[in-house]
């Protein structure tokens, strides 16, 4: 069975998963972005889903330097650059993913709908991934996660597909 390391603050999504796929893949599940670093040093997994906010886990978890982040975008605002943190957080573990040198596939929990330019961006840089809008069905999930799983390269590949 295909393991997936689910990163997410809370457990909606592995909880969600295990009881609708788990005759299909084995989950875990990792609270942040330190712990997905330490589990995907642990153990070997085929791929990633990723929850794009994270708002229920203490700033100390968060990766990214909100008061750096405060002063180069949010006119030294701290408490605009945590909240945009939060709110992108999987963009930064998905970033910190690729440095350490993760090229697993990875399925964002986040609706580029209106933002296509932005997606292309992101699968040029850090691919292999795609995305999909935090309203889901587990087929939708399982759809997702066999074509990503199909068609990416996996291990410590420099130059995404």
């Amino acid at each position: 069975m295909k393991r997936i390391l689910v990163i997410e603050d809370g457990a909606e999504y592995s909880d969600t998963f295990g009881r609708f796929l788990a005759d299909r893949y084995v989950f875990t599940r990792a609270g942040s972005g330190p712990e997905a670093l330490a589990a995907l040093r642990s153990a070997s997994f085929d791929a990633v889903f990723l929850d794009m906010r994270f708002d229920r886990i203490p700033p100390s978890q968060l990766l990214g330097d909100a008061d750096q982040l405060a002063d180069e975008r949010f006119d030294g605002d701290v408490v605009a650059a945590r909240r945009h943190l939060e709110d992108q957080q999987g963009l930064f573990v998905l970033a910190a993913l690729r440095e350490a040198g993760c090229w697993l596939p990875v399925l964002i929990s986040h609706d580029f709908g209106g933002e296509g330019r932005r997606l292309e961006r992101l699968v040029a840089v850090q691919g292999p991934l795609d995305a999909m809008p935090d309203v889901l069905r587990p087929q939708d999930v399982v759809e997702r996660l066999e074509r990503l799983l199909a068609g990416a390269r996996v291990g410590s590949d420099p130059q995404p597909r």
